[in-house]
């Protein structure tokens, strides 16, 4: 009998020294790379940004993995120290590497904090920070700036043009690459009066990410 469900999205309990996480997979049919991308402090894996890569890039030879924090698994409301989140990332990691391809780690908000902090230990490949939380909002001094130059890893940065929490413009100078989703908050959400439409936005998200991984160990 033919499998149907065989390039279905699974889920998967990964056990890890800050609890339980969970792995969606999104298979690629043929796989060349391996995202691994986690949620922020105030949402899971079912933000628009994350379910737009997940059903985008697999068409392009990268399997996509939505991680759930455990804090997220336990059903809490508040995410822990940055510490723990670091914990949990490490935790999965094994589980990632099993699929034998090189992983991009990646993360949104509080997400790509972790996945900056922890690539050159981990031994990603790349870094995708989507919404990287440059600053608390209104507190540019703030700055955690130090984390994502760290990456030590060719790192891209997919930043709303309105985003509270760091504009495109307060960002260093660097070796990162920068997609600008115009008029984007912090959750890529775009105002009636802007020039593009929701979906166009997220359109430039996939768009944006969808080549710079067509260009990683070209």
């Amino acid at each position: 009998m033919t499998d149907v469900t065989k390039d279905a999205p699974q889920s998967e309990i990964i056990p890890t020294d800050a609890g339980e996480a969970r792995i969606t997979w999104h298979p690629a049919p043929s796989a060349r790379l391996l995202l691994a991308v986690s949620h922020g402090a105030g949402g899971g894996i079912e933000a628009r940004d994350l379910q737009a890569l997940a059903a985008e890039l697999p068409a392009h030879g990268v399997s996509v993995a939505l991680v759930e924090q455990p804090w997220r698994v336990a059903g809490k409301k508040l995410a822990p120290a940055p510490k723990t989140l670091d914990t949990g990332w490490r935790g999965i990691w094994p589980a990632l590497e099993k699929k034998g391809l090189p992983v991009i780690s990646g993360g949104r908000s509080a997400g790509a904090r972790v996945a900056c902090r922890t690539a050159t230990e981990l031994g990603a490949a790349a870094v995708l920070a989507l919404s990287f939380p440059l600053h608390p909002p209104g507190k540019p001094e703030k700055s955690r700036a130090d984390e994502l130059l760290g990456a030590g890893v060719p790192t891209l940065v997919v930043q709303g043009g309105n985003d509270p929490f760091g504009k495109p413009a307060e960002f260093p100078e660097g070796t990162y690459d920068l997609v600008e989703i115009p008029f984007g908050d912090h959750g890529f959400a775009v105002p009636k009066r802007a020039g593009i439409g929701q979906d166009e936005a997220v359109k430039r998200i996939t768009d944006g990410v969808t080549h710079w991984a067509g260009m990683l160990g070209a």
